[in-house]
């Protein structure tokens, strides 16, 4: 999506509109950057970002009220640009009238928050980061495991849909199947959710497709979470080197955030669902600063140690 318009702006965010109802389908956001024009308001608009929302606070509208009627009548005026999407004004604070005079004359939306200034800007932003963000998508399937975001993936065929089927009885949560839609929200965080037609649904061979919410409740099925872990699962093959260790540790990288991945091998008789459980947990703990791959080097380290002053003492 490369554009958001004002209406889904009010509807996301319970805004309040004062003026402009029947054009708020007309106009469009087309980035997440709010503004807050206090330069401009002191008369300074070289470098106005006409594109952006723009929020006025406590500090611009007070500004403006201290102002000649003359003066704000025409720094309002240039405030109003052919691509200007809308004006929040924050804390209910009173529409100045020469806002709302120039605003109906050139058909920008006039919204109104009972929300701070710096929260209502942080809720729009996020929004508009997510709405706005580059997608893609990946063949896969998403599960929140104990709060985690593991992306289950390998060959069709393999036992994903399968394996998320096992870990929903278990009591953990499905995102998505088959499809997952990924963004980068910032610099370290991928969000994955279902596309819209996909949503609560799993695809089981022999069954079809089932509908998750429905056969488990509400409580086994989540809009959309952070991926934490990708957990890759291929055929056992004998010439095949795994991991045994947990030491090296891959990582894959999703538009620019570097995600782990661990590689479980599938065959007849292992049960995938408490494998890809236990890797979640295992996971979690290292990010809560306990590594049993540490601990067992630690551990092989001290018994090297102790056998070596043996050998010296015989010696």
């Amino acid at each position: 999506m490369d554009q958001v318009s004002v209406a889904e702006l009010v509807e996301a965010n319970n805004l309040i509109v004062y003026y402009g109802k029947k054009f708020l389908k007309e106009r469009f956001v087309t980035t997440s950057d709010i503004s807050r024009p206090g330069l401009e308001l002191t008369g300074y608009f070289d470098y106005y970002p006409e594109e952006r929302i723009q929020l006025l606070g406590m500090k611009e509208i007070s500004y403006v009220q201290k102002k000649p009627a003359s003066e704000r009548a025409r720094d309002i005026e240039r405030l109003c640009g052919p691509h200007t999407p809308c004006f929040v004004v924050s804390r209910m604070l009173p529409v100045p009238a020469e806002l709302e005079d120039t605003a109906r004359r050139h058909q920008i939306p006039i919204l109104r928050t009972k929300l701070g200034t710096s929260r209502v800007s942080s809720k729009m932003s996020n929004y508009l980061e997510g709405c706005l963000a580059e997608r893609k998508s990946m063949h896969g399937v998403l599960m929140d495991i104990y709060g985690l975001g593991v992306l289950i993936t390998g060959d069709s065929g393999i036992g994903k849909s399968e394996t998320a089927l096992e870990l929903i009885k278990r009591g953990h949560r499905l995102i998505a199947d088959d499809r997952v839609d990924v963004h980068q929200q910032d610099e370290q965080t991928i969000i994955g959710e279902a596309p819209k037609v996909l949503q609560h649904l799993l695809e089981i061979r022999g069954i079809g497709i089932i509908d998750v919410m429905n056969l488990f409740g509400a409580g086994a099925v989540r809009q959309s979470t952070d991926i934490s872990l990708i957990v890759h699962l291929e055929n056992w093959s004998k010439d095949q080197q795994y991991d045994r260790l947990g030491i090296g540790e891959k990582m894959v990288p999703i538009f620019e955030v570097e995600i782990p991945q661990i590689t479980i091998p599938v065959k007849i008789g292992r049960n995938v669902g408490i494998i890809i459980e236990a890797a979640a947990m295992n996971y979690r703990a290292k990010m809560m600063g306990y590594d049993s791959s540490k601990t067992f080097e630690r551990n092989l380290r001290e018994l090297i140690a102790q056998n070596t002053a043996a050998e010296n003492q015989d010696n």
